[in-house]
């Protein structure tokens, strides 16, 4: 707006033909009328500064450049804010325009903003929430998986889960007192615990084991020329020490396999090594196996040579007590040496496995 209003002056005889580029409410400055020289009022009218004139540019009526641009005041803005011609008593017109905003008789100053500035802030409006009917998340873990790899993964947990149960169940069995339950199922629970899930509890009774036990064995083996020679002991304990030692995963055979069978020779034998019960043929034929395969794997029996006899000795020794303890001990091994078992054919030419 120019601050003008209608009472202030008397309209061009072509103002209605004017054009109309700038702002709706405002007349474009320093237009002249078609035929005739510019309105009076317009031609004493400061120009406002570029910034504040949307109409630069625009040409008369009759097609020719504007030439009352060059007398145009630069400094219109800063001389009179508004954007108004100066009142005839020298002021800026800035009570006009609060008229021609408000109308006649109201004293609100109206402002005009520059050309080209950004339109009125009016209330920022809110982003809304999603439509409680809009669209879900989307499925995650199994849900996310196809239909086949989701009935794959059904699956593997519930076997998983199964096992977990049979195995807590299993050892349940092994470590409770004997009872009718673990004795009708006594095959099936041993089955499943030896040797990979034995439970030792020998290191917290009363009377923990004291002493070391190694497992030793030599041969009679024969040679190509129909010969036989004896090797030498065979610590089969130590070997399995050197292969468990700064092992951080070793394996369950290495510590327990020979150790086991030993104790299963033990409980199955007297002091004679007579058998006592049923199992005691079994037990032998699983010590001989054992020591059989380990002096394979060791090369005892050289090349072109067979493995002939087997003998299985035990030495224990005492576990020296600390310094602080007035219990005395020996440090004499014992030595239980057993007879010699002969080795089947299918054994000694590698049938053991």
């Amino acid at each position: 707006m120019d601050g003008l209003t209608a009472t202030d002056r008397a309209p061009c005889s072509d103002e209605a033909s004017r054009p109309t580029d700038g702002p709706i409410d405002e007349p474009a400055d320093g237009l002249t009328a078609p035929d005739g020289p510019p309105c009076p009022d317009e031609a004493s009218r400061p120009a406002a500064g570029p910034a504040d004139d949307p109409t630069d540019g625009l040409t008369a009526a009759d097609g020719q450049p504007r030439t009352d641009t060059a007398s145009r005041s630069t400094d219109g803005l800063a001389d009179n804010p508004t954007g108004g011609p100066p009142a005839a008593d020298g002021s800026d017109g800035s009570d006009r325009g609060g008229q021609a905003a408000n109308g006649p008789g109201e004293g609100v100053v109206g402002v005009v903003g520059q050309a080209g500035s950004a339109p009125a802030a009016g209330p920022i409006p809110s982003v809304a929430d999603p439509a409680p009917g809009g669209p879900a998340a989307p499925p995650s873990g199994v849900a996310a998986l196809a239909v086949p790899y989701q009935v794959g993964a059904v699956v593997a947990l519930v076997v998983v889960a199964v096992a977990v149960c049979v195995h807590l169940g299993m050892v349940f069995l092994h470590v409770t007192p004997s009872n009718t339950v673990n004795r009708q199922h006594a095959e099936a629970v041993d089955g499943w615990i030896y040797p990979e899930f034995e439970q030792n509890w020998k290191l917290f009774a009363p009377n923990p084991l004291q002493q070391n036990v190694a497992v030793q064995v030599r041969a009679e083996v024969g040679t190509a020329d129909g010969g036989t020679r004896t090797t030498g002991w065979y610590d089969l304990s130590a070997e399995d020490g050197r292969a468990i030692d700064g092992n951080l995963l070793p394996s369950h055979t290495q510590q327990n396999q020979l150790r086991r069978a030993w104790d299963f020779y033990g409980a199955a034998h007297d002091a004679d090594n007579r058998p006592v019960g049923l199992r005691g043929a079994l037990a032998e034929q699983y010590l001989r196996r054992i020591v059989v395969l380990r002096l394979e794997r060791g090369g005892a029996a050289d090349a072109g040579g067979v493995l002939e006899r087997v003998q299985v000795r035990s030495r224990t020794s005492n576990v020296p007590p600390p310094p602080w303890s007035s219990e005395k001990t020996t440090g004499k091994p014992a030595y239980r040496t057993l007879p010699w078992w002969t080795v089947p054919a299918g054994e000694a030419r590698g049938g053991v496995r």
